[in-house]
């Protein structure tokens, strides 16, 4: 037995995007005439997407003059940069792998737009593919909202019962609690600092791909012998 689905967060959790995302960022401060500013420095910020760039590497928020053609901007940086420097975390793909292999469907939900969540997972060719790949506009409104989530769970055929939501932020864990899901955040993503993952609504926080495996097994290993005390 097995359940249904595990689906996964992008930014953080399945791909450490940070280097590209802050890199379009200090593109845009060097044609300011500013300094670029240190990875680490951005980085804690990139699962906010743009707005999160733009209000760590620009002091921009929406609302502000300049936020809108700015942040067109950072997007057009961006997607001439998507896979530059990007690369899943280690242990992912071969976590994907064998998830495959033991019969989960597997896909990807992210406020990251639709038109650069596809080409950047296209380019990652993983294997085997992801079952769905939906956007932060792709059900018309982002996480904390269910409605991704669901929508990813209703392109890949799967059910709610018995699957399992990955991600770095609150909202992620949020959401799939919404949706009807297990939740398992990773601490190794793009947490704001003074934040706590443990501070998260998930089922289990994990700290590593390899400690991520592991609760997934454990959810499927509590599945069978539910399933196994009450037949």
């Amino acid at each position: 037995m097995s359940f249904s689905a595990v689906l996964f967060d992008l930014d953080g959790t399945l791909l450490d995007t940070a280097p590209d995302l802050a890199g379009a960022v200090n593109e845009i401060r060097v044609a300011h005439g500013l300094a670029p500013l240190p990875l680490a420095e951005l980085a804690p910020m990139c699962s906010f997407g743009g707005r999160g760039m733009l209000q760590r590497g620009l002091n921009l928020y929406p609302g502000d003059a300049d936020y809108a053609p700015t942040y067109q901007q950072f997007v057009d940086c961006y997607a001439e940069r998507l896979t530059c420097a990007t690369t899943p975390y280690p242990g992912i793909r071969d976590l994907v792998g064998r998830l495959a292999a033991d019969g989960w469907i597997w896909g990807v939900v992210t406020n990251k737009a639709e038109s650069l969540a596809l080409p950047l997972m296209q380019a990652m060719a993983f294997d085997p593919a992801p079952a769905c790949v939906i956007g932060g506009d792709t059900a018309g409104v982002p996480k904390p909202d269910p409605a991704p989530i669901k929508l990813g769970l209703e392109r890949a055929g799967a059910q709610a019962n018995g699957s399992v939501y990955v991600g770095d932020s609150s909202r992620d864990m949020a959401a799939g609690r919404a949706a009807g899901l297990h939740t398992i955040g990773v601490s190794y993503g793009y947490i704001p600092e003074g934040e706590s993952a443990h501070g998260w609504p998930a089922e289990q926080i994990v700290d590593t791909v390899a400690e991520l495996r592991n609760a997934i097994d454990a959810f499927s290993r509590d599945a069978v012998n539910n399933s196994e005390a009450s037949s």
